[in-house]
């Protein structure tokens, strides 16, 4: 796999992240079975694309940039769905999570 390709799996697998987290909070601690099948596929997905991924990028970036794009996603994606605060603590927390994912992607491997 091409680190090009690598890194295109690693987003998705982070979107993934986001969305499984989303479907928790739908799930409603696995009470409600139709989003509980969706969070346990959503697991299965990114956790297969991370694995992956794993074959071409060193494990602490991908494992870095992975969780970090699904912490910022997951915190913008409670702001939009579930109407939780974003204070300007909690902005410039995603800000530096943005660039502590850019810096890893600059970073020679």
């Amino acid at each position: 796999m091409s680190h090009t390709v690598a890194w295109i799996l690693l987003l998705v697998a982070g979107l993934l992240d986001v969305a499984w987290a989303i479907s928790m909070k739908y799930a409603e601690g696995y009470t409600r079975p139709g989003w509980s099948i969706v969070s346990i596929l959503l697991l299965a997905a990114f956790v297969y694309l991370l694995g992956r991924v794993l074959e071409a990028l060193p494990v602490g970036t991908a494992y870095a940039v992975w969780t970090g794009i699904g912490a910022a996603g997951t915190v913008i994606a409670g702001v939009i769905l579930f109407a939780e605060p974003l204070g300007l603590l909690r902005l410039g927390g995603v800000v530096v999570v943005l660039v502590d994912i850019a810096m890893l992607k600059l970073a020679p491997a």
